[in-house]
């Protein structure tokens, strides 16, 4: 069993106000967040970026923020402050926290460009030290290098420390690289074992299927019998994605829908407080704050609660202290539409047989939840939920569900090549075979957003070029019905 440590963290700290709903730092952004929960909250580290070297110099260190709710954040500044030019952690990228022995740990990743151009490994493995969470301690004498008989020596990153029951030590895992294989195939998670957290023995291979580039921010936990490992890969699809396994040892199962989200959910770490079991992400912007721009590194937190579904799965639900944070009514207004539309005692039916019908319910807030239950007739196309839609329908963004193509989809229109079937990468797998009826909730805060469907499967998204208009459902080549119809905002 590991000795917990039993101090109090001392430190300062200031309460978020937030012009955002999903949480960044004021005049940066926020990378890979590394949770920890200790003293009662999640203390949520991260990677503090400015995107503005001219003003703020070349490196990257780790910020920390706190929260119990995951709404009402505190913010308590810089706490691993990023190294010189000559030091190996000019960037203080990806790593993990831990309570243990006499006090907390932190194994990061020291990440420096200019060393590797000098033909010294670009990446290791560093660790530092804490009684308050607060103050850190760097230990560079401990420095863990990759062994480059084995792996690449300039791809051994974001390590995960954790507690091994079975084997009584400490286990590292790392993303790291085969040094011989097909290039976008060698990304493996390495292993590492302690027994006093200083000196390491790197071990076999925890996993290596040979599929993928990298297992960048690797993650693992236990949920009832099943074990699971998390990692993210950014060059296939890039996303988060999960194994599942009854044993450390394995086999790891690949299950049918392997990933946590979509493309605009990034590098996600778990961590419990003792009863639910919280995925910590970012939701990053896009080049140019334009639809059609590239996903850039970095963004704003978004907080998934993870669950187990009856044969081991995992599923994504909004967390409920940030669904109930939502609590003011926004009154419903069905004025406008296109079509055959019908609303009577709280029910909208939308009868779009071989057509298309929408309905808009009122000016869409800046920020919001929007729930709803549609119920659809076998055969349906597609419906969902529009939100900044023009007057005449034309203009719009698009939660859609198509419920022929099992498949839930971002979109807008008019769009940057109207010859695609959607914006691109912006689609999820839902299954609704032998089911009629969908559960959705959206949370829309700004430019970005995230749809939850049957408390399952969750899709974040961004949202630049439509910047207002109404919001409402759609059908086409079908009948739904739509219940349960709520907007709230804070």
């Amino acid at each position: 069993m590991v000795p917990a440590f039993s101090g109090t963290a001392k430190n300062p700290a200031v309460e978020h106000n937030p012009a955002e709903f999903f949480y960044r730092p004021q005049d940066a952004w926020a990378g890979d967040f590394i949770p920890l929960y200790a003293n009662g909250e999640f203390q949520l580290f991260y990677l503090h970026d400015w995107r503005n070297e001219s003003a703020h110099g070349e490196g990257m260190p780790w910020y920390r923020i706190s929260t119990a709710d995951f709404v009402h954040i505190k913010e308590h500044g810089e706490v691993l402050k990023r190294g010189s030019e000559l030091e190996q952690d000019l960037y203080v990228f990806t790593g993990s926290a831990i309570q243990a022995q006499d006090g907390f740990h932190i194994f990061y990743t020291g990440e420096n460009p200019h060393l590797g151009k000098q033909g010294k490994p670009e990446q290791a493995i560093m660790h530092a030290v804490s009684t308050d969470l607060q103050t850190w301690t760097k230990l560079s004498e401990q420095t863990l290098f990759a062994p480059t008989d084995k792996y690449e020596k300039n791809d051994w990153r974001d390590p995960f420390v954790f507690w091994n029951p079975e084997t009584s030590e400490y286990n590292m895992l790392v993303a790291a690289r085969q040094k011989e294989g097909i290039p976008r195939r060698c990304g493996l998670t390495a292993l590492c074992s302690s027994k006093d957290l200083v000196k390491w023995q790197v071990r076999e291979p925890f996993y290596a299927p040979g599929i993928y580039r990298a297992h960048e921010c690797p993650d693992l936990f236990k949920m009832g019998d099943w074990w699971y490992l998390l990692f993210s890969d950014d060059a296939d699809r890039r996303r988060t994605r999960y194994r599942m396994s009854r044993s450390l040892q394995g086999p790891w199962i690949t299950p049918s829908r392997d990933d946590l989200d979509e493309c605009a959910f990034y590098a996600a770490k778990s961590a419990s407080d003792g009863k639910y079991r919280f995925l910590f992400g970012w939701n990053p912007t896009r080049s140019g704050a334009k639809d059609k721009g590239d996903w850039d590194w970095g963004g704003n937190l978004v907080v998934h609660e993870l669950f187990q579904e009856r044969d081991g799965r995992l599923g994504v639900k909004i967390p409920k202290s940030v669904a109930g944070a939502f609590t003011k009514t926004v009154p419903l207004s069905f004025e406008s539409g296109s079509g055959k539309v019908q609303y009577s005692n709280g029910v909208l039916q939308l009868d779009a047989r071989e057509t298309f019908v929408a309905i808009a319910a009122g000016a869409q807030p800046r920020l919001c939840r929007i729930n709803a239950t549609a119920k659809f007739e076998r055969g349906t196309k597609e419906f969902g939920l529009m939100f900044r839609t023009s007057r005449d329908f034309d203009n719009s963004y698009y939660v859609r569900i198509e419920s022929q193509n099992n498949r839930l989809v971002f979109d807008m229109w008019p769009r940057d090549k109207p010859n695609v079937p959607q914006m691109a990468e912006l689609e999820r797998p839902l299954d609704l075979s032998g089911s009629d009826t969908v559960n959705m909730t959206v949370l829309i805060d700004g430019n970005k957003g995230v749809a939850y469907i049957n408390n399952s499967i969750a899709m974040n998204f961004r949202a630049y070029d439509l910047p207002d208009g109404n919001w409402g459902f759609f059908a086409t080549d079908g009948v739904v019905t739509f219940s349960n119809i709520e907007i709230t905002t804070l």
